[in-house]
């Protein structure tokens, strides 16, 4: 495949996942604006959330967005500002992105298995 191919591939999927970044900081937002307006305690919020499926897949989208637009930004600044080359570039970014998937579930699995004590 071209090297343009590639660069317009990337672009494309960095494009796409900020349009959904977009809506789940949006949605993200608005749900702590309510909640806090409604005074609900970090003990209410995880219990509502816990064993929710619905925040679940909410969630493992945005940490999907997160992993796929983050490390090609990451690429294009090591492209255009270091002298890695593409090689060690494409292994930063997979690693990156790895971290994110790993660190982002982790915590989306661990919301979703949440649950209150007391």
């Amino acid at each position: 495949m071209s090297n343009a191919r590639v660069e317009t591939k990337l672009w494309v999927w960095q494009r796409l996942s900020a349009a959904v970044l977009a809506v789940c900081v949006i949605i993200h937002l608005v749900v702590i604006v309510y909640a806090v307006q409604d005074g609900l305690s970090a003990a209410e919020i995880i219990s509502r959330v816990s064993g929710n499926f619905l925040w679940l897949a909410f969630y493992s989208v945005f940490v999907i967005a997160i992993a796929v637009h983050a490390p090609i930004g990451i690429r294009t600044i090591l492209k255009e500002m270091t002298s890695v080359g593409p090689g060690a570039t494409h292994m930063i970014m997979a690693t990156f992105s790895l971290i994110i998937l790993a660190m982002g579930f982790r915590a989306v699995i661990g919301l979703f298995n949440a649950s209150i004590i007391g």
